[in-house]
This record gives structure tokens, sequence and C-alpha cells, in this order.
């Protein structure tokens, strides 16, 4: 086992030490479960004691979430979490990039930015594409940032209109159980689309908008037979839609217009025997100039850390369930050749 060492940071400004800690001291308490260092707080002086490359993580930890503080970050238990899995990964001289480049303010002042790597990659491709697929686990902010980036687009006078869809597709309740009209039936699938709105523009604005017509959301069967010229339309939950489906979405393109295409594959509600049109586009469209695909992972979750937890299970225990379902195919071909034999 090593010698403990010592190392000794200095904050220039009390207010940096106190966002440090959090409250109660709880970010430093997770970053010495993290690392298994014994981390001293006093005055202008942060000491961080144990085993040396525990404590170089550690320090090149501490010193990311600092240059996040002078930024103006707030830190969380997931920047914690996330600037701490990067250094562990060996990622440090990443963080420098975190934390920059404010896409719009929401209508309570808050600066939305990109919180993670997955998610710069995913803003800086929204920015230099026409068509950019965001894949990735709930919770990475996939349908709020391209909200985001529609709206900044939209009060920079880039594009005319916001168009937002998804599909209608039932997640263990059908539509017809719903009560009101089409339009009362369908405006639950809408209402994440909604909410990221509302939180862009305002409830007033956002209605003014779409009174006027520049901004519409809609299911995804009213875009057949369109074209959409000088628009952002995001097509979000984009798993549940069937191969003809996303067919007829990607040929809705107009000039002066971007798509962005967001979904989970790991949360696909269509029927057993219906393919999705999310998984056969990235296939399809992997290899075309102008349109980027962007593959978010649990590191990029950035709501309760739980969710993170919940997401890592379940990817553990799907490869769990496909490595036992291939042993389980290798093993009946072997005994059937044996028995041929």
């Amino acid at each position: 086992m090593s010698e403990s060492v010592e190392q000794t940071l200095h904050v220039e400004k009390i207010e940096d030490m106190t966002a440090l800690c959090g409250n109660f001291d709880q970010n430093i308490t997770d970053l010495q479960r993290e690392f298994q260092v014994v981390i001293l707080c006093r005055g202008d002086e942060i000491k961080i004691t144990g085993e040396p490359q525990n404590v170089t993580h550690a320090v090149q930890t501490v010193q990311g979430l600092l240059s996040l503080i002078r930024k103006g970050e707030t830190i969380t238990d997931q920047n914690v979490r996330y600037i701490a899995s990067l250094v562990n990964e060996g990622g440090h001289e990443l963080i420098p990039q975190l934390g920059d480049d404010c896409i719009c303010i929401t209508t309570k002042g808050k600066p939305v930015k990109a919180k993670t790597i997955g998610q710069k990659n995913y803003v800086e491709a929204i920015a230099k594409n026409t068509i950019v697929l965001g894949v990735g686990p709930a919770g990475t902010g996939k349908t709020y940032l391209a909200v985001a980036m529609a709206v900044k687009a939209f009060k920079a006078h880039e594009v005319s209109r916001i168009i937002l869809t998804r599909p209608a597709v039932e997640a263990g309740e059908k539509l017809g159980f719903l009560p009101g009209d089409l339009q009362n039936k369908v405006d639950p699938y809408l209402r994440p689309l909604y909410d990221a709105l509302f939180d862009m523009l305002g409830p007033e604005a956002f209605a003014r908008q779409q009174e006027k017509g520049a901004i519409e959301v809609a299911p995804l069967a009213y875009m057949r037979g369109r074209t959409l010229d000088d628009s952002v339309i995001i097509l979000d939950e984009a798993q549940n839609t069937t191969p003809e489906q996303m067919k007829m979405f990607l040929t809705r393109l107009g000039f002066n217009s971007k798509m962005i295409i967001t979904g989970d594959i790991t949360q696909i509600d269509l029927p057993d025997n219906k393919a999705s049109g999310l998984v056969e586009a990235v296939k399809v469209l992997k290899h075309i100039d102008d349109i980027a695909i962007i593959r978010f992972s649990d590191k990029d979750v950035v709501r309760h850390r739980l969710v993170q937890d919940i997401v890592a299970a379940y990817e553990k225990y799907a490869q769990e369930v496909k490595r036992k379902t291939s042993y389980a195919q290798d093993k009946g071909t072997y005994k059937k050749q044996s028995n041929r034999g």
C-alpha cells in the first residue's frame, strides 16, 4: 500500500470555497467517498490527503469544479459526479471546455448550457449540420437542448418557425380512453415539448407565437404532405416512429431548415412486430454528409443521481440478458451439430 501524501490548493475567493463545499459540505463528502481521500477546507486552503493517485485525481476534480464556479456555474452533485468520472477516465483535459457557451436564457434568468462533453458535442453538431440525430437514455437533455437551440435560432431571426412533433404512441394507455377531442388526446404526449418552450419563452410569449403560426406543436401525423421551409423542426421520442413515418418526416425538410431527431432506443413502445424508424435511420444515414449522429451515455444524465444509477443498472441488465441469450443460442447450435454427428 502506498504512503499517504498531502496536497494543498489555495482558493482566491471565500464565495468560491462556499460554492465548492455545497450545503452542509455535501460536495466535499461526495469527493472523499469517490476518491477515498481526506479533504479539509480551512480559510482559503484545501488540504487533500490520501494515496498518491487518489490525491492527484481529487485535486484535478476540485480544480475542475473551481473552474466551473468561476464561469458562474452552480455546483450540484451532478457536476461532482461528472467531473469525477471524467478525471477517473483520464479526460481531465476536457474539463475547460465545459461551462463556456450559453445557448439562451430561460424566463427565470437561468442560462442554458451544455453540462457534459456529450451535450457539448450535440449542441455543436446542431449548429454545424442540417440534420442531427440525438440518441441516448432519459435525462441527457436531448429534447431540452434541441428546443433551446431552436429558440436561439428563432430569436436571432435565422428561421421564422419552430415546429415540434412526436408520435402519439401509447405506453400502456389507449388514446381512446383519454377524454376530449383529438387535440386533447394528443396533448399529454406533447407536454414535454410545451414545458421546454414555456421555460425558454414563457407561457404568454409562447401563446402569442403559436397564435401567429410561428410555433407549432403537433403529432407526427400532421406532418404528412408538407414541406417545411425556414424552420427548426424537432422530432421527439423518435424511437416510436415506424420506418415509414421516419422516411416521411425526413423528406419534409425544406430550404433553410434544420431537423433535430431525438430518441431512446431502449424505450421503444411500438408493438413487437414493428421495427423502429430511429434504429433504422441511424444505420441508413450514418455516412451522409451534413447529417450528424450523437450518442449519449449514462454519464450524460443531468437529472437526479438515481436516474443515472437506474439507466446504468438497466444497461447492465440488458447486457447480461444478451450474454445469456447468446450463450444459450450457441449451446443449442452446438447440441444440434453434435446430434447430427
